[in-house]
């Protein structure tokens, strides 16, 4: 049979582990934005403006699913 302490436990390991492949995913998410945008402004120098722009909403968007996914697991592994 298993123990309360012992489904807890695996609760607070899957929402550790959950955390850290959103930080990752993330991270290789903005990195993919950053090489792109910077591709493209090698390439096209005089859209600089647009493509700056539209790269930052895209890293923001990124981050903000990043603290959700974190904030659910952290509730996960307090709850």
């Amino acid at each position: 049979m298993v123990e309360a302490n012992e489904v807890m436990g695996l609760a607070k390991l899957g929402a550790g582990i959950g955390a850290g492949l959103c930080a990752i995913g993330a991270g290789m998410g903005i990195g993919k934005i950053g090489a792109a945008a910077n591709e493209g402004i090698a390439r096209q120098p005089e859209a600089a403006g647009d493509i700056r722009g539209g790269s930052i909403i895209m890293a923001a968007l990124i981050e903000g699913v990043a603290l959700f996914a974190v904030v659910v697991t952290l509730l996960i592994a307090i709850g």
